[in-house]
């Protein structure tokens, strides 16, 4: 079988990605999709008029240079219509010393206002929320929206799974493709490693014996680890003012699961049902992702004290649903 020309589906059928927001992060994710060849179609939605269509400009004028490709753009809603995947991007800007958890209120705010409008033009689009904090903002969006669960969920521990992976990856001297590992729960403060099914080069990392000169992976380094992981992201922050390039490819990626039908098992956000007793709260777990969005959530083993990780994780996640009243 042939494999899938860039920016069609598997039957040959263009594809369209729209993404709503046009600031650091939602600019590089259109950016990284056009220059991957994620969509033959890429829209732009933002209610600055004039800052989206100067990224559609900009964007426009590198079309030489990448997969053949349309980008469009505008203020009004009817530009995402017919989307294939819709990404939302667009949230409260998180400031040095913020939590994520300080974003929820006038994110949720914004989501309700904006989304019943893009499910109007793009009906049968699968929905991914990126806008911090993903998992309640992609909770409230389900509530909002009405989509069924599989269509609507969040970039959730994508990003902070790579994390892990290149600390890893560093820490023990191989490449970055060789290590399999999964941050869960809250893509925030309560998120946790899930040590027991990572591997490196196929050896559970419980049991990998680090190469001559290489410090060991014991209890106290993998604590180290995922501190450097949680603590990534206000690095970024108190450094140049936003997260963008990684989170851009991050859920590129993910767009290209979907799109792709790849059948890829990433660890996104989206509502459990009886995932280790836990249910009614959307947080990351390895999950199946294709064309119909999360279909399957994967019950990889997990230790006792990570099962107490993620309930604890859930617990606080469920903490804000109540406190703004979802």
């Amino acid at each position: 079988m042939n494999a899938a020309v860039p920016g069609t589906t598997g039957s040959g059928r263009t594809t369209k990605l729209a993404v709503v927001g046009a600031g650091a992060v939602g600019s590089t994710l259109a950016y990284a999709a056009l220059a991957r060849g994620s969509a033959r179609t890429i829209a732009l939605l933002d209610v600055n008029k004039a800052k989206v269509e100067a990224e559609v400009l900009d964007l426009r004028q590198g079309l030489m240079f990448t997969p053949q490709a349309e980008v469009i753009g505008s203020d009004d809603v009817a530009v995402c219509e017919g989307a294939d995947v819709v990404v939302v991007t667009a949230g409260a800007k998180q400031k040095p010393g913020q939590t994520r958890l300080d974003l929820a209120e006038a994110t949720i705010e914004l989501t309700g206002k904006i989304l019943p409008g893009i499910v109007e033009v793009a009906p049968d689009a699968v929905y991914l929320m990126v806008t911090n904090p993903v998992d309640v903002v992609t909770y409230a969006a389900l509530k909002i929206s009405g989509l069924p669960r599989d269509r609507v969920f969040g970039s959730g521990t994508v990003l902070d799974s790579s994390r892990l992976r290149v600390v890893l990856a560093e820490r023990c001297g191989v490449a970055v493709g060789n290590v399999h590992a999964y941050i869960a729960g809250e893509h925030g403060d309560s998120e946790i490693a899930l040590w027991s099914s990572a591997t490196i080069a196929g050896v559970p990392l419980l049991e990998w014996a680090p190469f001559s000169g290489a410090p060991p992976l014991d209890a106290q380094a993998r604590e180290d680890v995922h501190k450097d992981v949680v603590d990534s992201a206000y690095k970024i922050i108190a450094g140049k003012g936003a997260t963008n390039y990684a989170v851009g490819l991050a859920a590129t990626r993910i767009i290209e699961a979907v799109l792709n039908d790849e059948h890829r098992v990433m660890p996104v956000s989206s509502l459990l049902d009886d995932y280790y007793g836990i249910s009614d709260v959307c947080l990351s777990v390895p999950s199946l992702v294709d064309r119909r969005g999360v279909t399957e959530n994967v019950r990889v083993p997990l230790s006792d004290e990570e099962i107490a990780g993620l309930r604890a994780s859930a617990d606080s996640m469920r903490a804000v649903q109540k406190r703004f009243g979802l």
